[in-house]
């Protein structure tokens, strides 16, 4: 089996048994990724490497808007944030707009700091609650 295999592998498992709240955490992290890609190609004037990108960080807020419980009140002033964040990607990618990148950028990695300390809390309610 080869080291890619491997790794490929490795990731499967990794999103198969992940739970929804590190799921959405790898969401944040992979259109991090991508939008850092994005801002590299239009600094390098790759058009093509540049639409890729945004495109896959337009598809991951999509996928984070699909999965909002909109039972929850929270959720509609995320969809908004989540609306705004793919409008500025489009322009981003029609303007070629670092500073529309960098804005969904910031948002994204308050959004990841934000959810990676409530998944923070919850296993520690966890562990407490398994020790009482």
């Amino acid at each position: 089996m080869s080291a890619q295999s491997v790794h490929q592998a490795y990731k499967n498992n990794s999103v198969s048994t992940a739970s929804p709240g590190e799921l959405t955490l790898m969401l944040y992290n992979g259109c991090l990724k991508f939008l850092g890609k994005a801002k590299v190609a239009i600094t390098e004037q790759n058009i093509q490497e540049k639409n890729v990108n945004l495109q896959k960080a337009q598809k991951i807020i999509q996928e984070l808007m699909v999965t909002l419980n909109m039972n929850v009140e929270i959720s509609k002033s995320m969809m908004q944030m989540y609306e705004y964040m793919n409008h500025r990607l489009i322009e981003a990618n029609l303007k070629n707009d670092l500073q529309a990148i960098e804005e969904v950028e910031s948002y994204t990695l308050e959004f990841r700091d934000t959810w990676k300390q409530v998944i923070q809390l919850n296993r520690q309610k966890q562990f407490t609650g398994d020790q009482a």
